[in-house]
C-alpha cells in the first residue's frame, strides 16, 4: 500500500493533536491586531492563503499570503509566519535570512533538525504529521488545523467530518473524468488550489482551480460530460445548475471544506493507482526544493 494512503487516513488523529498543541499557545504566534504575512511554497502557499483569509475574516488583523520567492520587500509587517514541511526549502530559508532581525518570525515544520530551526525566531514542530510520501497531505492539513485552532475555529465536528470523508465511498464516476475543476470562496480558494495541485502531482490529472464566482467568467467553457466541477464548501446560488446544464459532473462539498479536501486527496491517490502511477514518488518531484548556491 502506498504511504500516502496511510497518511491520508491518519488526518483526524493528527488534527486532534494539532488542536491540543494550539491550546498551549506556543511562543511566536500572531497577536490580535498585528499585521501579519504568511509565506510558503507549493502546498504550503495554499495553506498560507487559507489561514490568511481566516485570520483577517475573524477580525484579528490584516493578513497577507505570498510565495516565499515573491515576498514584497517594501511592505512592513509586525510578524511573518513561514510554512515548510521539510525545513530545507531554499526560498523559505532565503526569506527568513533576509528578514532576520527586522521582524519577528515563526516557522511551522515537521522536522526540527533542519536549517529552519535556527532561521526563524520561533518554531512550531508538527513532527507527528511528517510524511514519507513526496506528495503532501496530512502535514498541510495539520498545519492549517493548528493555525485554525489558534483562531478558535477548530471543533471536534471537523474531525468527525474528516472521518466521514475517509469512510464514504468515492463517486465512481469521478475516476472516469478527463478533467477536474475545483472551486472555493474566501478561505477555501486556497483549498481549491491545493485540491488541484494534489490531482496534478499524484495522478498527472488535468486540473484547474478558481474562486467560485470567477468560474462563470470563462472557465465554465470547458465543462462537458467528461469533466467534473467540485466545490469545496458552499457554492454560489445557481452555479450547480449552470454546471449541470453543461453535462459535467457536479460535486457540492457537504463537509467542512478541510474534510472535503481529504476526499480529493483520496481521489488523487485512487486515480494514480488506477493509472499504474506511484503517488508517493511522482515524476520530477522531490520532498523539498533545494536550489544550488550561486
Amino acid at each position: 500500500m502506498p504511504h500516502i494512503d496511510a497518511e491520508i487516513a491518519s488526518q483526524p488523529h493528527c488534527w486532534n493533536e494539532a488542536a491540543a498543541l494550539a491550546a498551549t499557545r506556543p511562543a511566536g504566534l500572531p497577536r490580535p491586531g498585528e499585521r501579519v504575512a504568511v509565506a510558503g511554497c507549493g502546498t504550503s502557499l495554499y495553506m498560507a492563503q487559507a489561514y490568511a483569509a481566516l485570520r483577517e475574516g475573524a477580525g484579528l488583523g490584516e493578513t497577507d499570503a505570498f510565495p516565499a520567492s515573491e515576498f514584497p520587500t517594501g511592505r512592513r509587517y509586525d510578524r511573518v509566519v513561514a510554512l515548510t514541511r521539510s525545513g530545507t526549502t531554499t526560498e523559505v530559508l532565503t526569506l527568513l535570512a533576509r528578514l532576520g532581525g527586522t521582524v519577528p518570525t515563526l516557522a511551522l515544520t515537521a522536522d526540527p533538525h533542519t536549517p529552519v530551526a535556527t532561521a526563524a525566531d520561533h518554531l512550531v514542530v508538527l513532527d507527528f504529521a511528517d510524511e514519507r510520501s513526496v506528495v503532501q497531505t496530512r502535514f498541510a492539513t495539520t498545519a492549517l488545523t493548528f493555525l485554525r485552532a489558534t483562531l478558535g475555529l477548530h471543533t471536534t465536528g471537523i474531525e468527525a467530518d474528516a472521518r466521514r470523508a475517509l469512510a464514504e465511498d468515492l463517486d465512481p464516476a469521478l475516476l472516469k473524468c478527463a478533467q477536474f475543476t475545483f472551486l472555493g470562496q474566501g478561505w477555501t480558494v486556497g483549498l481549491a488550489h491545493e485540491a488541484a495541485l494534489k490531482m496534478r502531482e499524484a495522478a498527472r490529472a488535468w486540473t484547474e482551480s478558481y474562486p467560485a464566482m470567477e468560474y462563470r467568467h470563462g472557465p465554465i467553457s470547458i465543462a462537458a460530460p467528461t469533466t467534473a466541477t467540485w466545490s469545496l464548501g458552499p457554492a454560489p446560488q445557481g452555479l450547480d445548475e449552470d454546471v449541470a446544464a453543461t453535462g459535467a459532473l457536479w460535486i457540492g462539498g457537504a463537509l467542512d471544506p478541510l474534510a472535503e479536501l481529504v476526499r480529493v486527496q483520496r481521489l488523487a491517490a485512487a486515480l494514480a493507482t488506477s493509472l499504474g502511477l506511484d503517488p508517493d514518488e511522482p515524476r520530477n518531484l522531490t520532498r523539498s526544493v533545494v536550489l544550488a548556491e550561486d
